[in-house]
């Protein structure tokens, strides 16, 4: 039995890059695609939202003179370029997806709808939201928290290189401690960095829990929805 029936799996572009400087790894892509194919199995409902750092990020852009505005828009599109990735790898693997854009372009992908998104979920097919919110400003760990949401997903899952949130980052301080379950109140009295503050108040406030854990592992995704004490678990 799985713990979890509907979730929304929140991944990074830079994790897409694996070991490479830049753009999408095919192997790291094949692997997520396949970990994801794995809970599909179980009969779990899943939606996706990819970042696209891997390609460009919009607040990257604004320190080589991009005006903010036009910057966001782009970071925006290398989101639809992951989630065109995403989709042809499922595809692969005989997973059944849809990409939904936030922002119209079809025949790329299906415009945002919430009913579009249940109907999807509703053939077990993986609906990957792509293009943020739609709007400048907001970030695609925002743009989770609210598909997250509209969803009705049980656990926003954030799926990031490390086991889990500690106490600083582990990849400078190595004395650093990793927290099994937070409190939504301790993230934010110990300035934790989970996701910004935004997409964290959303989560707070609609009673969405949140699992970070290492998405590279291959079967870790499945541990958590099996229940599995994998990553940190936060929730009121």
């Amino acid at each position: 039995m799985t713990k979890y029936k509907r979730v929304l799996l929140k991944l990074s572009g830079e994790s897409l890059m694996g070991s490479q400087n830049y753009g999408i790894e095919s192997k790291r892509l094949q692997e997520y695609a396949y970990q994801i194919k794995e809970i599909v199995d179980l009969g779990v409902k899943v939606g996706v939202v990819i970042g696209g750092g891997n390609i460009f990020r919009g607040l990257k852009g604004t320190e080589t003179g991009f005006d903010r505005i036009n910057g966001d828009y782009m970071g925006m599109l290398a989101t639809v370029i992951n989630s065109l990735a995403l989709q042809s790898a499922l595809e692969n693997n005989g997973t059944k997806s849809k990409v939904l854009t936030a922002i119209r372009m079809e025949p790329i992908g299906e415009l945002y709808g919430k009913s579009k998104t249940r109907e999807a979920l509703e053939k077990n097919q993986v609906v990957i939201f792509s293009a943020g919110t739609g709007n400048p400003f907001f970030t695609t760990d925002t743009a989770s928290a609210l598909r997250a949401v509209e969803m009705n997903a049980e656990v926003l899952l954030k799926g990031t290189r490390v086991d889990g949130v500690y106490s600083a980052d582990p990849e400078k301080y190595p004395a650093a401690v990793r927290f099994n379950e937070l409190g939504f109140d301790e993230v934010i009295s110990k300035e934790l960095q989970v996701m910004d503050l935004t997409a964290f108040t959303m989560c707070k406030e609609n009673n969405t829990e949140i699992i970070v854990f290492d998405m590279n592992k291959i079967g870790n995704l499945k541990k958590v929805i099996l229940g599995e004490k994998i990553g940190t678990l936060i929730r009121k």
